[in-house]
This record gives C-alpha cells, structure tokens and sequence, in this order.
C-alpha cells in the first residue's frame, strides 16, 4: 500500500512539473508575441511618412475590399514604383519605406498590405495592347 502511495504522489508530482512546463512555454510564447508585435509598432511608428497634406485617392485592396487612403502625388508615384508600402497600425494605414516593410514582413506578414513590385510591369509579347501603355496618373 505504501509502495502505491508513493507512486501516486510520484506520479503527480511528474504532472505537475509536465503541467507547469507547459504554461511557462505559453507564458514565453505570449511574450514572444508581444515583443514582436511592439517591435512592429515601433517600426511603423519611427518609419510612416506624413500623409496629411495628401489629397489624392490612393486605393489598394485588402482582404478583399479596395480601401482608400489619401497621399502626396509624389507619395503616390513612390507607391506606384515599389519604392513606398502601406501597412496597418491597428486600423489605420500607414505610408512607410519599403525596406521597412520588409522588415515588418520578416516579423508578421500579415501587417504588410501592399509592396508593389516594379519588375511585374514586365510586358508580355502576345499582349495585343502592349502598344497601349497605362499611364502611371491613372486614377481608378
């Protein structure tokens, strides 16, 4: 009877030590999370460009909807270029440089909204309107 008592508090000290691993590692995880998360906002917060004189639509889509923010005309030429990102802070959107962007991609992908990509204005032979450039004012 002893032996099985002593294996039994044997048995649930094991469990315990298993159970409080286990919640230091949510615990670290959770931190983990938080710093990553602070260290987005920083990033987001030191990097965003002023769109307050910005008066031009600027529409994008995310998740599925086209969202508008308004930017500079040189703001806009620098998103058109891949040169500028938009990224969320909470709810806003937020103007920064894309190595930031990059950065913050490295961390959570999920804030980067939209990085354009220069190269993709690759034109295609057998396109019939590639003749027919878009111009880069072209408002939508």
């Amino acid at each position: 009877m002893a032996k099985e008592v002593k294996a039994a508090a044997e048995q649930a000290k094991l469990d315990q030590q298993q159970r409080d691993a286990e919640l230091a590692q949510q615990q670290n995880a959770e931190k983990a999370k938080k710093a990553v998360a602070a260290q987005i906002k920083q990033l987001i917060e030191m990097n965003m460009l002023d769109r307050k004189r910005g008066e031009e639509a600027y529409n994008f889509t995310h998740e599925g909807l086209i969202k508008k923010i308004y930017v500079t005309e040189e703001l806009r030429k620098q998103l058109s270029n891949g040169r500028l990102a938009i990224v969320t802070l909470g709810e806003a959107y937020e103007v920064v440089p894309t190595i930031v962007a990059e950065k913050i991609a490295q961390r959570d992908e999920s804030v980067v909204v939209l990085i354009n990509d220069p190269s993709q204005d690759v034109i295609d032979e057998d396109d019939p309107y590639a003749d027919y450039q878009i111009p880069d004012d072209l408002m939508w």
